[in-house]
């Protein structure tokens, strides 16, 4: 009689390796849909930085690397640390898309306005991926 050879089961991940895994593919997502969807990301370029074209495109490649940084262990650190400054420097021009949208009243000028405390947490999740 033959003993049946069990199964290959996938590593178990830890919380910690989850978290990295999902700031890596936010980060990455994120810089994806800059090139995806680039007429969006141009009108939150705030109008006196101009360039929309070329912010957009540099802050999409800023994106997919601080995501690959994240995802490689060894330069998930420096990734997070990146993915952070990143988050916060863009934060100026989210609240200049909510002031653009004024008072909130239709679903567009809601999402500016509901997207500004959204950001805090997401730099805390960047935050606890730089330990």
């Amino acid at each position: 009689m033959t003993t049946p050879v069990p199964a290959l089961a996938a590593p178990s991940l830890g919380p910690s390796t989850r978290s990295r895994l999902g700031l890596a593919a936010f980060m990455a997502g994120a810089g994806i849909t800059h090139f995806v969807a680039p007429g969006f990301y141009a009108q939150v370029v705030p109008k006196w930085i101009g360039h929309e074209k070329q912010v957009v495109a540099w802050s999409g490649v800023a994106e997919i690397l601080c995501g690959t940084l994240v995802a490689i262990p060894r330069t998930r650190r420096i990734g997070a640390w990146m993915s952070l400054v990143l988050l916060i420097v863009v934060y100026p021009a989210n609240i200049d898309m909510a002031l653009q949208a004024g008072k909130p009243d239709d679903p567009e000028s809601w999402g500016a306005w509901i997207r500004l405390p959204f950001q805090l947490p997401m730099w805390w999740w960047a935050y606890r991926n730089t330990r």
